[in-house]
């Protein structure tokens, strides 16, 4: 409620309590999404064990700074269950810029596929480095 009265009935009291534990209780998003370009490459050599990615939102060299050492998941359904889940997940991290457009350059644990190249990535906001 607005206003410079102070908090005296009830109604206000149980106003905010309703605020607070909605505020409390909604998701939040842990991650930033990202797109798979392709693999760090020269004109006749390619090197599959570092992606480029272009994270949502990075746009200069100096963005890059905050998302290095951040970890970086692919996400793949698969059609057999294991773990009780279909999805599958192939770690990376990032590991320093590629050029000075926001586009980093990441290694997984297992060299992404070919296919996908144009897909999406989750860069999580840990570990934190602040």
């Amino acid at each position: 409620r607005t206003g410079k009265r102070a908090l005296s009935t009830k109604v206000d009291y149980l106003y905010l309590f309703i605020l607070l534990t909605k505020m409390a209780s909604e998701p939040c998003r842990l991650y930033v999404s990202g797109a798979i370009l392709g693999y760090k490459r020269g004109l006749r050599n390619q090197h599959n064990s570092t992606s480029l990615i272009k994270i949502n939102g990075v746009d200069t060299k100096e963005d890059v700074d905050f998302y290095l050492g951040k970890r970086v998941a692919y996400i793949t359904k698969a059609s057999a269950e294991k773990n009780g889940t279909k999805f599958r997940v192939n770690w990376g991290r990032v590991c320093r810029a590629h050029g000075s457009n926001g586009v980093v350059r990441c290694k997984f644990n297992r060299d992404l596929p070919p296919q996908s190249i144009g897909g999406r990535v989750r860069i999580m906001l840990y570990p934190s480095r602040v």
